[in-house]
């Protein structure tokens, strides 16, 4: 039986700004980007219109912590949420100060996941100079690299960034497949840019956001090649929750490529989804069917554990202990 109570954590837990959202409402370029929400959040909200202005949870810490408490979740990673070429590169929707001080309430239940970007277009070495602030001075356990806004992952201007978050031991958590909003390209992530990468920086340790959805099985062979290259479920474990047998085949075409130590959570989901989320990895079995017509393994306990949250402790060093029990439903 699953053990329905181990140690849970959670990267990209998105906060937003209201006071920035209000400010940028009025470029052209706002309305466009969050009518494009909707079709991932037909497939990873299971319907969820929010560009309808269906009701979600105030994307803030104070609402985060109540559905961590609720679904026995014990760590999240913050981070701010960018989209600067919504408004012409003139602002964005929260930034890393935001962050740091909305997580202050909640230590060792909040951490920091950074974003400095966009890289290229601020300057490699403003973005470096942050990076290192944050991993120095505010405790930032991982970094976003988000592409789409700025340019292609194997652009050779990256390369003093991923050698500083190698020197640093900082896992980059990075955007890879299709871009999901407007005016963003989904030229910039695709998961064969990520070869170049790990091939010249073998200790970089990446964490691949969304499986590369649509292109997940070519990353789940390119995190079969790299050792330094991790599969996270954040976001598409909504859709996986939805569409179970999806998550069967996602998974079970994983775990023929790589251990069991490789595959992360993650949410990129409105917070009271969290839970049925969560309950997905918790309960996952693998029908006998489809283990002997696929020759998918079957998920142990010990599976389960490691993907909840033992994984992601390890790669951003922090204690896996457990922080709060799970409601009784």
């Amino acid at each position: 039986m699953a053990n329905t109570d181990p140690f849970v954590a959670l990267s990209e837990c998105h906060f937003m700004n209201p006071e920035s959202m209000h400010e940028m409402a009025y470029y052209p370029g706002f309305e466009r980007w969050w009518k494009s929400i909707d079709g991932v959040m037909r497939a990873w909200g299971g319907g969820r219109d929010l560009a309808g202005g269906a009701a979600m949870p105030e994307p803030r810490a104070h609402a985060l912590i109540e559905h961590m408490d609720k679904f026995g979740v014990d760590v999240c990673f913050a981070l701010r949420e960018s989209m600067m070429d919504v408004a012409g590169y003139s602002m964005c929707m929260s930034t890393n100060a935001f962050i740091i001080k909305e997580i202050e309430p909640y230590p060792e239940r909040m951490y920091l996941e950074c974003n400095v970007g966009p890289i290229l277009r601020r300057g490699v070495d403003n973005a470096i100079w942050e990076l290192e602030f944050l991993f120095k001075n505010k405790n930032a356990k991982l970094c976003k690299v988000y592409a789409p806004e700025d340019g292609p992952l194997n652009d050779k201007r990256m390369w003093p960034f991923y050698e500083k978050a190698c020197e640093l031991g900082i896992p980059l958590t990075i955007h890879t497949g299709m871009s999901y909003v407007c005016p963003q390209p989904s030229k910039f992530t695709h998961p064969s840019l990520l070869d170049d990468v790990c091939l010249d920086f073998p200790d970089l340790k990446i964490i691949a956001y969304h499986m590369g959805w649509p292109h997940t099985e070519e990353l789940i062979g390119l995190a079969g090649k790299h050792r330094n290259l991790y599969l996270s479920l954040s976001g598409i474990i909504g859709w996986l929750a939805h569409s179970p047998y999806r998550g069967y085949h996602m998974i079970g075409t994983a775990l023929q490529w790589v251990s069991d130590d490789k595959i992360v959570m993650g949410l990129d989901l409105a917070f009271d989804d969290m839970g049925k989320a969560v309950d997905y990895i918790r309960n996952l079995e693998i029908p006998e069917e489809l283990q002997q017509k696929w020759g998918y393994k079957p998920i142990t306990q010990e599976t389960r554990a490691k993907i909840l949250g033992l994984n992601l402790a390890g790669l951003a060093g922090i204690d896996p202990r457990k922080r709060v029990k799970k409601a009784k439903a």
